[in-house]
């Protein structure tokens, strides 16, 4: 396959600590490392095109209680801050993030060794949640056992905890991430790199197959962004999914993030939320399908940005060729790791 790319942009990438970021992140940096993370921020973490929208529509929702039209009262970018994002003259992801009041949702796409130290700081000390103590649930045991989990992995580090006037608890700074099998990801990469305006020229998909393997596109390596928090899973409070489950079983995975949050929903509203997150909802729904995004941004006449959202797409793009050196710097890239991918449903 070699779509031409449509538009001649001159855009270029910076690097930081060896990972490609765009011009304007670069160039905030400094605000960005300085951030000060909350002790109830809860942060959604993906690699580029990997399912952010899907999660963040899914966490709003259960933080909602499955409540429709609250979950409408803005568009989803706006709901919660990139905090990363920086493209003036608008307000930077750190100064909407700064803007709203506890207990926020924000989203990233960084590296763990990019974070904010903040985030890194704050990780062990917990408050008490939504669920009281004398409220037994499979929700609060979970929480006893992250913490527990957390001091023995943490030894060095001190766990506290805080009972307010209510005597409720909550925890703090919790990571949810999304991993999508790298195939499926460099292919919606590809579409999106085509239509956003504010990132390089792809290129051919042959060109951008190569940009892609070496880690040359915004945000880097693919390979280093799942396996750098894969193999800190079990040191912070990160509830690891995978786009594949969360396709073949959205309910059961829509739990797993409900009781990582604390909630305990109704079935019949559970039911709700997998029918107003599927992919055939958000895209049709302008809140969620960043159809309100200027075209000088991202010209969704060239890809839509929510474009196909199924398992095994790149069986469209990839050559035999392409297929087997890809596999081979998979199995190289991923040697040592349990991690374990599944390429079509």
């Amino acid at each position: 396959m070699a779509l031409a790319p449509e538009l001649s942009r001159q855009t270029k990438l910076k690097e930081v600590a060896g990972i490609p970021l765009m011009d304007p992140t670069v160039n905030n940096w400094s605000q960005i490392q300085t951030f000060k993370a909350k002790p109830d921020d809860l942060l959604i973490c993906t690699y580029p095109k990997s399912g952010t929208t899907w999660i963040q529509e899914i966490v709003n929702m259960i933080e909602q209680n499955g409540d429709v039209e609250k979950c409408q009262r803005t568009i989803i970018q706006h709901r919660h801050p990139f905090i990363e994002w920086a493209q003036p003259p608008q307000p930077s992801g750190v100064d909407k993030a700064n803007a709203m009041p506890a207990p926020r949702i924000l989203r990233t796409h960084l590296p763990p060794q990019l974070l904010p130290p903040s985030f890194w700081t704050n990780n062990c000390k917990s408050s008490w949640s939504s669920l009281s103590p004398d409220k037994g649930s499979w929700s609060t045991l979970r929480k006893i056992y992250l913490v527990l989990k957390c001091v023995w992995s943490n030894p060095t580090s001190e766990a506290s905890f805080s009972v307010n006037s209510n005597n409720r608890r909550k925890f703090t700074n919790i990571y949810l991430y999304v991993a999508r099998n790298a195939k499926d990801c460099m292919v919606s990469y590809y579409h999106f790199y085509r239509m956003c305006q504010v990132l390089p020229n792809p290129g051919t998909w042959n060109e951008y197959f190569e940009t892609f393997i070496n880690g040359k596109v915004s945000w880097g390596s693919w390979f280093d962004h799942v396996k750098g928090w894969w193999e800190i899973r079990d040191r912070y409070q990160i509830l690891f999914l995978f786009y594949e489950d969360m396709k073949r079983d959205p309910k059961r995975e829509i739990q797993k993030v409900m009781q990582f949050m604390g909630k305990n929903l109704d079935e019949e509203v559970v039911d709700k939320i997998v029918l107003e997150t599927s992919f055939e909802k958000m895209k049709d729904n302008p809140l969620t399908n960043f159809s309100t995004i200027p075209k000088t941004i991202m010209d969704q006449s060239i890809s839509p940005f929510m474009r196909k959202g199924i398992v095994g797409d790149w069986k469209n793009h990839f050559t035999v060729a392409q297929n087997e050196r890809f596999d081979e710097i998979y199995e190289q890239k991923l040697d040592g790791t349990s991690l374990n991918f599944c390429t079509e449903l």
